[in-house]
């Protein structure tokens, strides 16, 4: 058995770490399941702020009127280890990237910018998604 410790004085805060191992491994799995329903968890809250049946104004979130929008937010993309998770609006067939004109707006076609709805989502659900990779990381961590 091993014992480290590491002792840091900063800002008048004194910090003392004392750990005892031996050898650790890393398992990936509980942590890329995580990433998984973090993601699950956002998109879920950005489908929610857009399936507001209205007319949206400039500065507030898109309101629905087809459904195509709000059916194409997912999971954009995933590191090839498990390292990250991205939740964007895929493209929507036979359209123009739509959400691009929302978030910039257009001055050809007289479109105010909108609210960003994937941000806000990301704000609501913050500390779940956090506490949930959290708590993943504890259980990844195993002691040889």
């Amino acid at each position: 058995m091993t014992h480290q410790s590491t002792q840091s004085v900063g800002n008048g805060l004194q910090l003392d770490v004392q750990l005892d191992f031996t050898d650790w491994t890393l398992n990936k799995k509980p942590i890329r399941a995580s990433l998984v329903k973090g993601a699950a968890v956002v998109r879920k809250e950005a489908r929610r702020i857009v399936s507001r049946r209205a007319v949206s104004l400039a500065g507030e979130f898109p309101g629905m009127q087809t459904g195509a929008l709000k059916r194409a937010i997912g999971i954009v993309g995933k590191g090839s280890k498990g390292g990250w998770v991205k939740v964007g609006v895929r493209s929507i067939p036979n359209s123009v990237f739509y959400p691009a004109f929302l978030f910039y707006g257009s001055p050809k076609t007289n479109l105010a910018k909108r609210g960003n709805f994937m941000e806000q989502a990301l704000d609501h659900r913050r500390d779940e998604v956090r506490n949930m990779i959290r708590a993943s990381f504890q259980q990844a961590i195993e002691a040889r």
